[in-house]
């Protein structure tokens, strides 16, 4: 029987991308808590301030003592395990779950009575219970329910968005059990404006993944408006406004879909249909039209520099090669992957991003803040980043093409 005089919840947060390291410092301003990653370099730049993808400051990093390590065996000193590492797919669309099931195989070798484990990663509907769960009890006598305990809590951190941060967004927390309910739910209220309670697993699980399945649908629509009006001759500009002058007209714009959310999140739920014997016809259409994007828009750039620029002497910049506006992270870039077709044809054409730091400038050619853009003749953006825009609105006399609205 468990202990009823347990000790309080000491958290570990793993993995500390974009998801995890918001999570671990808010944590860690109420509870002794530990961050964890198995990116040596990164637990390195965490220590020294530096995050890479630019969305904490140094001070921000450095005003409080943190806690951060690489070696798996510190996080044995902790009782409730916050998962938050990525849930990619195979080039086949096919769920990679190499990651969760490392973690889980670690935790299984670590974990004590009475730990609770919250998975925040982004899974199909049933994963947690038929996938996580086993692979859990797998190293020890322990069983889920009764010695140890699993939940799930869909991330919501949302990169670049300086409104919904996790002070000021509510929270879905499924944890289906009596053992420290309370307290699980107390140390959410860190991690969300409001917590939404549910004993259900695998429907916080199907939440999670239809909320980015909605958007994907709504700008791969939008997309093809975009891309249709453009063989039409007609001006979606201005067929965007007008429409949008309908009191319910849904504001989705067009534009290149990255990251680590949109562009996996159907195929999850895609995959767990299709082996229960259901066919989804809606789910991947967003993902077939947004995929299609990366051709639609380097095609039409290829047809400006034909068009304007014939001679090939003249030197075009790409401009904003993040995944998203004002997220310095370039994985699961379509302007990244446009700027690399092209830079392999004409090496003339080079690629700007202001806001990723030197090392990943360094590792993918490209240019960062320290250039002269005046040495350029023309310039294409990609992703329009608040200070990218306001480099590129002072140059005079400078061919300027920015696809999206």
């Amino acid at each position: 029987m468990l202990k009823k005089n347990y000790k309080d919840l000491k958290p570990c947060v793993i993995g500390l991308g974009y998801v995890g390291l918001p999570l671990f410092l808010s944590l860690a301003r109420k509870y002794k808590s530990l961050g964890y990653d198995i990116n040596q370099q990164r637990i390195i730049d965490l220590r020294k301030g530096r995050d890479i993808f630019g969305e904490f400051k140094k001070k921000e990093l450095t005003n409080q003592n943190l806690d951060l390590t690489f070696n798996v065996k510190k996080i044995r000193e902790c009782n409730v395990y916050i998962v938050t590492v990525p849930t990619p797919v195979f080039d086949n669309k096919i769920p990679d779950l190499t990651h969760l099931k490392d973690v889980c195989t670690k935790l299984s070798k670590l974990i004590k009575q009475g730990d609770i484990i919250i998975f925040e990663s982004t899974v199909y509907p049933g994963l947690t219970e038929k996938f996580c769960i086993p692979i859990l009890e797998r190293n020890n006598l322990f069983k889920n329910g009764k010695d140890f305990f699993v939940g799930y809590s869909p991330e919501r951190v949302n990169p670049g968005d300086k409104i919904h941060k996790l002070n000021k967004i509510n929270k879905i927390l499924a944890y289906p059990y009596n053992f420290k309910r309370e307290k699980i739910i107390k140390l959410y209220k860190n991690l969300g404006k409001k917590i939404i309670y549910s004993k259900n697993i695998m429907e916080a699980e199907t939440a999670k993944v239809i909320e980015n399945i909605q958007r994907d649908v709504n700008i791969g629509l939008i997309n093809e408006i975009y891309m249709a009006c453009d063989a039409l001759n007609i001006n979606f500009k201005n067929v965007y406004k007008l429409a949008s002058t309908k009191w319910n007209f849904l504001k989705f714009k067009p534009g290149l879909v990255g990251g680590h959310c949109l562009p996996v999140d159907p195929y999850y739920f895609s995959h767990i249909c299709n082996n229960n014997n259901f066919a989804t016809k809606i789910t991947l259409a967003g993902r077939s039209i947004n995929d299609t994007m990366t051709g639609n828009i380097q095609k039409k750039i290829e047809k400006i520099l034909r068009s304007n620029y014939p001679n090939k002497k003249n030197k075009a910049l790409l401009c904003g090669l993040t995944y998203k506006k004002n997220v310095a992270d370039l994985r699961n870039s379509l302007s990244l992957k446009i700027f690399q077709n092209l830079n392999k044809k004409n090496k003339l054409i080079k690629g700007f991003d202001p806001i990723i730091n030197n090392n990943t400038s360094k590792k993918f050619g490209i240019l960062n803040s320290s250039i002269d853009l005046n040495y350029f003749d023309i310039f294409i953006v990609l992703t329009p980043h608040d200070i990218l825009m306001k480099k590129i609105n002072k140059l005079k006399n400078k061919q300027i093409f920015q696809f999206f609205i």
